[in-house]
C-alpha cells in the first residue's frame, strides 16, 4: 500500500514538511483585494469583555495562588494533638461545613438558563 504523505512510505524525503513549497494563502478583503487584517474584521479586534464570574474566578485562581501549598503550623497541631491522642472528630460540625459548602456552591450560576446566542467568554 502507498501512502501519499511526505516522509511516510520512505520513498519521499523524511525531513520534507507537509505543503513544502506552497504559498501560503492569508484572508483577503473582498472590496480590496488586500489580505485582512484584525481590524477589518468587524473592528473589536482589540476589544475584550470580561464577565463578573470570569473576574471573580480569576480573583480566586489569585487568591488560592498566594495560598501557601501546605499550612505547617496547622499540620504540626493536628500531628501532635494525633500522637497525644487528644484529637476528636466533630461529625456535626463537618455536616455543618458541607451544608455550607453545598449552599455556597448552589449560588454559582453553571451557565444552564444562560441564553443559547450569547458569544462565549
Amino acid at each position: 500500500m502507498s501512502s501519499k504523505i511526505g516522509g511516510v512510505d520512505g520513498n519521499s524525503n523524511p525531513t520534507a514538511a507537509v505543503g513544502a513549497g506552497r504559498a501560503v494563502q492569508r484572508p483577503q478583503d473582498a472590496t480590496t483585494g488586500a489580505p485582512q487584517s484584525n481590524e477589518s474584521n468587524g473592528g473589536n479586534a482589540g476589544n475584550v469583555q470580561i464577565t463578573g464570574a470570569a473576574r471573580q474566578l480569576a480573583t480566586l485562581e489569585q487568591a488560592v495562588r498566594d495560598l501557601p501549598v501546605v499550612n505547617d503550623t496547622r499540620v504540626a497541631q493536628l500531628s501532635n494533638a494525633i500522637e497525644q491522642g487528644t484529637y476528636s472528630v466533630n461529625p456535626h460540625h463537618i455536616a455543618d461545613r458541607l451544608m455550607q459548602l453545598e449552599q455556597a456552591l448552589g449560588h454559582i450560576p453553571d451557565g444552564s438558563d444562560a441564553d443559547p446566542n450569547a458569544e462565549a467568554d
